[in-house]
């Protein structure tokens, strides 16, 4: 399903950067202070700076969960996704209840292929936080990519219900009923989906999905 791994692809940085936080008004040097500055240079792409000023607070308060959490999601974006499980595990050792950490680990886990791990991150994320979108979402897409399409379906109805402002949602379910042969099904979502975003990308996925499916 080579346009849905678009779509997963394109969302990921939004999902994982709700892992951000801050620690404001932190004396310079501390464990706090390194960790704002963590977060500053990730925010302006200056991921490497960004890896040596978390690493710097953890060094300094070994306990800090989201100095960890962050980190990941760095090592994330630089498609290092491997050091990125182990600071998302590491935050999940120092805080089990931590939803972010566990979607931001299944993310991993889905960029690595690995499913149903994914899945199972995803699970405990939502067992959490009953009202995390981002983790529903994510959990369709690893259904399907397992070709587990009804499940992938099941979760962006769930999407759609809690933020349904929302147009990824509405295009991967149009895929996904597009893939199942549900060519009115498909097309509505699709066109939900261009009526509520600005996004290019997700327009002319969408425009490019109704066209094959009219002809």
């Amino acid at each position: 399903m080579r346009k849905l791994a678009i779509v997963l692809v394109t969302l990921l940085v939004g999902a994982l950067i709700l892992g951000a936080a801050a620690c404001g008004g932190a004396a310079k040097g501390t464990a706090e202070w390194h960790y704002n500055q963590g977060n500053e240079l990730s925010d302006q792409g200056r991921y490497n700076e960004a890896i040596g000023e978390y690493t710097k607070a953890v060094e300094l308060d070994p306990d800090l969960v989201l100095a960890y959490n962050n980190r990941g999601i760095v090592y994330a974006d630089l498609g290092e996704y491997e050091q990125a499980i182990a600071d998302y595990t590491k935050a999940i050792e120092l805080d089990p209840n931590l939803a972010m950490a566990y979607n931001n680990r299944g993310i991993a886990y889905g960029a690595l292929g690995e499913y149903q791990k994914a899945i199972a991150d995803y699970n405990k994320a939502i067992e959490l936080d009953p009202n995390d979108a981002n983790a529903y979402y994510n959990r369709g897409v690893a259904y399907a990519n397992l070709g587990e399409y009804e499940q992938a379906i099941a979760d962006c109805n769930k999407v759609i219900d809690l933020a349904p402002n929302l147009a990824p949602p509405y295009l991967v379910r149009g895929l996904l009923h597009a893939e199942l042969g549900e060519k009115a099904e498909a097309i509505a979502d699709l066109e939900k989906a261009i009526t509520i975003t600005d996004d290019p990308q997700l327009i002319e996925m969408a425009t490019e999905q109704i066209e094959e499916l009219r002809d």
